[in-house]
């Protein structure tokens, strides 16, 4: 069983920059593949980016360029940078954890909401 709890959204002007951050315990973190997806009331959850085990990261079309994902294994943390944020980027935030033994996205965190004013 993993735990992920997010932290770090608010309110943020067009164009500034906000840095998520996921803490996970439960689990060998350093094997985990995480990821960060975002969700509006209404609309589809939509994948934003991730991480594996290795470093290699992994990001959507809208946010290329624009948000960068790490992590740090010694604190079991994964961050989410996001800069030039855009209005449309408004939407509650959630991590993710996959295990190596799996091909899903099977935990999730409670989420944080990142709201961009025009």
């Amino acid at each position: 069983q993993v735990q992920l709890v997010e932290s770090g959204g608010g309110l943020v002007q067009a164009g500034g920059s906000l840095r998520l951050s996921c803490s996970a315990s439960g689990g060998t973190f350093s094997s985990i593949f995480m990821g960060w997806f975002r969700q509006d009331p209404g609309k589809e959850r939509e994948f934003v980016a991730a991480i594996n085990w290795r470093g290699s990261t992994y990001y959507a079309d809208s946010v290329k360029g624009r948000f960068t994902v790490s992590r740090d294994n010694a604190k079991n943390t994964v961050f989410l940078q996001m800069n030039s944020l855009k209005p449309e980027d408004t939407a509650g935030y959630y991590c993710a954890a996959r295990l190596r033994s799996s091909n899903k996205f099977d935990y999730w965190g409670q989420g944080t909401q990142v709201t961009v004013a025009s």
